[in-house]
């Protein structure tokens, strides 16, 4: 039929209409163009490959981003942390702990499992799997510190604890991850120490075990400082733990003078039993004590005593200290730690010579002022909650200002050695040797004949000659066992300028040190 199509070769379009309407079927007859830019457009492979991939990747970028909102859902709902930062004071806590702890779970070989019938021996069997298959602690750091003896001595010791980075152990069954932390870029200025955080991981169903652990912590911990004084010196504007901490020393071991000790042990524990009936009044909750003598009657080993006796700690602060300024003072009584008497010495700092300007250092002697001083004890900025004990041995160079009640309410002076001090410590580096008090009676007897005591009725008029009681304890700590040796060397007690009377050139003093 004449309108049946004919196919028409490829060559004779190529010869009839050219090379461009064989790559453009547009241009040749019979061709439709009815689909349009779209049917193109969808034609194209390139096109339809490159929208593929970029379809793919947005779905696999909205996949990436559910599984990481789905994973972080997931840990707030399951996992709980606990974050402790390096100025916390569980922070040394928690490291001992750890380091305690790792040490229990060890699987140990002198002790190996006895398996036995029963519950006990499936008990044992699966304590024993959980020890062998409890994760170890493989990156340590250590700890090194000096540890002073009773005899004076002192011992190095090392401990081994965990370092930065992540660690996993066991606490009752749960599993705990544990992540140290340590910036190196942040430390502090004053002890050069990095910033460290830790961070505690669990499961938050098994949140209660935080509770377990820091009770622990804290047990060993005061387990580490029972029966001992921590002292706090201050650095910079913080107060700083001052060497390890000390044997509490016992209250009786200082001997005052009759009734001066109780009297003021009474008056600190009717203070610290009275915080509701101050604050009922509006009154500031702070006391302050000045001890004053000369030097060696024992104004600071009372208070370390008393310190023990309360079970409280010591922050030292000697006012004469170069840089002490007013502000830094107020600061530091800003930030006593809890439970610490405020020991301040040389109180008469503030009134000497000050700002002494020199070539060689700039100004020499104590920055600190009288106001600041005072401002510092009973001013508006003042601390509350707060003892504070004031040493010196010079106190009339106090200001009466400084020594009114609300500053100063109890001034004690601690003089030279009596004669009831003399026994009493007697008593207590002899007593035993010494039932019947009869060199006792001959080491009096020699103190009098040398006029250090007046006879025993004539006990409130003050004798031609002092010492002080830490000469004394000198003596019997030079003579532990021996009581005529002790006695034989009474003539040494006698202070230089002193000397005269019956008392020998030849005479040896404590020590071997012969006067004359």
């Amino acid at each position: 039929m004449a309108n049946d199509a004919v196919p028409v070769p490829a060559s004779d379009v190529i010869h009839q209409y050219g090379l461009r309407s064989a790559l453009d079927p547009s241009l040749v007859p019979g061709k439709s163009n009815d689909g349009g830019f779209l049917a193109q457009i969808s034609d194209n492979p390139f096109f339809t490959a490159g929208l593929g991939l970029a379809g793919f990747g947005a779905i696999l970028a909205l996949g990436q981003k559910g599984v990481r909102h789905g994973a972080s859902l997931v840990k707030r709902r399951l996992l709980v942390d606990v974050e402790i930062n390096v100025k916390d004071e569980s922070y040394p806590w928690f490291l001992y702990w750890m380091t305690v702890h790792q040490r229990s779970q060890l699987p140990s070989s002198s002790r190996p499992a006895i398996l036995s019938n029963g519950k006990m021996g499936k008990a044992r069997l699966t304590e024993s799997l959980k020890r062998r298959f409890t994760p170890r602690i493989h990156h340590l750091a250590i700890e090194t510190e000096k540890v002073e003896r009773p005899n004076g001595s002192v011992q190095t010791e090392f401990t081994l604890i965990p370092g930065p980075g992540k660690h996993i152990i066991r606490y009752r069954d749960a599993f705990l991850m544990v992540n140290r932390l340590r910036e190196t870029r942040s430390m502090n200025h004053n002890t050069g120490i990095p910033w460290e955080t830790i961070t505690l991981t669990t499961l938050y169903s098994q949140r209660n075990i935080f509770e377990g652990i820091f009770s622990e912590a804290h047990q060993l911990a005061q387990q580490f400082s029972e029966g001992k004084t921590i002292v706090y010196q201050a650095r910079a504007t913080s107060w700083e733990k001052f060497g390890e901490p000390r044997r509490k020393r016992p209250l009786e071991s200082v001997i005052l003078d009759k009734g001066i000790k109780e009297r003021i042990l009474s008056d600190v524990k009717d203070f610290l039993g009275s915080a509701r009936w101050y604050y009922d009044r509006g009154v500031p909750y702070r006391r302050g004590y000045l001890l004053h003598g000369p030097p060696g009657s024992g104004k600071s080993s009372f208070i370390r005593a008393l310190a023990g006796e309360l079970d409280y700690n010591i922050a030292m602060l000697n006012l004469s200290e170069r840089g002490l300024t007013d502000d830094r003072l107020n600061h530091l009584l800003t930030i006593i730690p809890r439970r610490t008497l405020v020991l301040l010495e040389d109180a008469d700092a503030a009134f000497g010579t000050r700002r002494t300007q020199t070539d060689d250092d700039g100004y020499r002697g104590a920055n600190v002022t009288f106001s600041g001083l005072l401002n510092a004890l009973d001013g508006v900025a003042s601390s509350e909650e707060r003892i504070v004990f004031l040493t010196t041995n010079y106190v009339d160079r106090l200001d009466s200002a400084l020594v009114r009640p609300g500053r100063v309410d109890m001034a004690v002076r601690l003089g030279e050695a009596t004669r009831w001090q003399m026994a009493s410590m007697w008593d207590r580096f002899y007593g035993e040797f010494d039932e019947q008090s009869i060199f006792k009676a001959r080491f009096l007897e020699r103190l009098e004949q040398l006029g250090l005591i007046n006879p025993e009725n004539e006990e409130k008029a003050p004798p031609a000659r002092s010492t002080s009681a830490a000469a004394v304890q000198g003596l019997f700590l030079y003579n532990k066992s021996d009581m005529e040796g002790a006695i034989a060397m009474v003539p040494g007690l006698i202070p230089e300028g002193q000397e005269g009377g019956d008392v020998s050139a030849s005479e040896p003093g404590p020590l071997g040190i012969s006067h004359g």
